[in-house]
């Protein structure tokens, strides 16, 4: 097995920050996408990491993101509120979504914001763990450029819209479910194919409808939902909520990420938070939360099964050891983000392993 050289998550985020602002981006937008990827990062996630930077980049340099852009709030009640996030970064206007829907959580229970006119927002676990510091359970939905087919179809319709719920417990690890509709991110084949690697098979299909393990083939097919029709629906309805309910485009009208470098991606989000406080008393939810993880912790693991594990946990575990020990890059992400400081002007920074 490989060794992959590892580098400090700081020096990263200060890296990154640094392309950012020489191409224009505000300090504290730029410092909070690239926020955004380290994070990503440091969680395993490496899909939605470091590894988007050169998409990211180019996208601001064609004029196709406004990284000045301000959201606008253009519908407002007590509970809920719409969104337009006037095309600037999907980071940007995802953050102050949440941070709204959190205040209106605070203020009157429940907080759900709707955005439209947005970008691609990175890892959606990010903006619902915002809502556990606050004692609130975090909730984020986003729709995606076409790249899965709908069950029983070959053509892709609809994204690998993700879903993510934050949840609080008392005295042990939060509940963090962040997951895309299809069997595997996009990313994660988009990785492969960098990497110049095969992909199990039943990921995706090759443009003429075949299961296929070649990632380039996948990439030019569509990714196959979890769970078959009812990952397909949950897909659909995610699209319901984000793209038709917001008034952002949806299906195969948002602009893919990659393949549309001339258009915009007009992409819908929507975001979530909830008081346990209006239910009954907030420490004793989280205690009955921690109760439901003990006992499921304390479940016999099935055969073959070393520990059986909440959703989020193999990510902090991740997450403590990366920190620790430093986040590894592929040397495919390494060229990129090294081409980059040597255009912007920004050093490489110095690896911390192996």
């Amino acid at each position: 097995m490989k060794s992959l050289k590892r580098y400090g998550a700081s020096d990263l985020l200060d890296f990154c920050t640094g392309i950012l602002t020489r191409l224009g981006v505000g300090e504290e937008a730029a410092r909070l996408l690239s926020d955004t990827l380290v994070q990503a990062n440091l969680r395993g996630v490496d899909s939605h990491g470091v590894t988007r930077m050169g998409i990211y980049v180019e996208r601001i340099r064609r004029g196709l993101v406004d990284p000045g852009g301000e959201p606008e709030i253009i519908r407002d009640t007590p509970a809920v509120a719409l969104m337009d996030a006037r095309n600037t970064l999907g980071q940007v206007a995802s953050y102050r979504a949440m941070r709204l829907a959190i205040e209106k959580a605070k203020a009157v229970g429940t907080g759900m914001v709707g955005v439209r006119g947005s970008n691609h927002f990175g890892a959606a676990a990010y903006y619902t763990m915002c809502a556990l510091k606050e004692d609130l359970i975090g909730i984020a939905l986003s729709n995606a450029p076409a790249t899965m087919a709908p069950w029983g179809a070959r053509a892709p319709y609809m994204g690998t819209n993700p879903l993510s719920v934050a949840v609080p417990a008392k005295g042990r690890l939060p509940i963090v479910f962040d997951m895309a509709t299809s069997i595997v991110a996009r990313g994660k084949i988009i990785l492969a194919a960098q990497k110049g690697e095969s992909i199990p098979e039943g990921w995706a299909m090759d443009a003429e409808g075949r299961i296929t393990t070649d990632a380039e083939k996948a990439l030019e097919g569509a990714v196959l939902p979890f769970g078959g029709a009812k990952g397909s629906a949950i897909a659909i309805l995610i699209d319901v909520f984000a793209g038709i309910l917001t008034g952002a485009a949806f299906g195969p009208h948002i602009g893919d990420l990659y393949r549309n470098l001339e258009g915009r991606q007009n992409l819908g989000h929507v975001f979530a938070a909830v008081d346990p406080g209006v239910f009954g008393d907030t420490d004793e939810f989280k205690n009955r939360i921690a109760q439901m993880i003990d006992e499921i912790k304390g479940l016999p693991p099935a055969y073959g099964v070393e520990e059986v594990l909440l959703p989020g946990e193999i990510e902090f575990r991740t997450a403590e050891r990366r920190r620790r020990e430093g986040i590894p890059l592929e040397p495919e992400v390494e060229e990129m983000l090294l081409g980059l400081g040597r255009e912007f002007g920004v050093p490489w920074i110095t690896p911390v392993g192996p």
